[in-house]
């Protein structure tokens, strides 16, 4: 203190300095409270917004799309490989003789495959049907439902403020939108 030329300093001088900075502080806070409220809102659910596309659904119907095609595809292959291999053709032409082979390894493959699809349905049939909980018939199993929501709403979630929360309140503020704080901010 003694560098900027203050020798002795009322304490009634600390008491206004220290509520100006509480009070500085505390709108800080708010202000960074509301900005990473914004995170939590879901606009989604709002009666204004109106969903033009959905590119879940388009996607998803494009991928069913494919794989219907593919399997289309593979069965036109099986019916040709299997005709193929049926035929009864005196020539011994190597492209027939390979094709021949590709239909023997592809119907061992899907016996194969139908063998372990048989078993695990058998494993399945012997551990029995799948058991489930049975629901309390009386009223009172709802009212302990609906208390337990209550309950979390009830509570409070902590609000989670992020370093660009702080840089956007930074910016927002008219005493720190030009000072150095903010730009160090920026930096890193």
């Amino acid at each position: 203190m003694y560098s900027l030329g203050v020798a002795e300093v009322n304490p009634d001088v600390l008491g206004l300095l220290s509520h100006a900075t509480q009070e500085r502080l505390r709108d800080l806070l708010e202000k960074l409270t509301v900005i990473a409220h914004h995170h939590n809102i879901s606009y989604m659910d709002d009666w204004r917004n109106v969903q033009t596309s959905d590119t879940r659904s388009q996607l998803k119907f494009l991928e069913q799309l494919e794989k219907v095609e593919k399997q289309r595809r593979e069965e036109e292959e099986r019916e040709t490989l299997l005709r193929i291999a049926k035929s009864r053709s005196s020539s011994e032409d190597p492209e027939q003789l390979r094709l021949k082979q590709r239909a023997k390894e592809m119907q061992q493959l899907e016996l194969a495959q139908m063998e372990h699809r048989d078993a695990n349905l058998a494993a399945l049939a012997a551990l029995g049907p799948r058991k489930r909980k049975p629901l309390e018939s009386s009223g009172s199993g709802t009212n302990k439902v609906l208390g337990l929501r209550a309950q979390r709403t009830a509570q409070r979630v902590p609000t989670r403020v992020t370093f660009r929360d702080l840089i956007f309140c930074m910016e927002q503020d008219r005493a720190l939108r030009r000072s150095l704080t903010l730009y160090h901010a920026f930096l890193r």
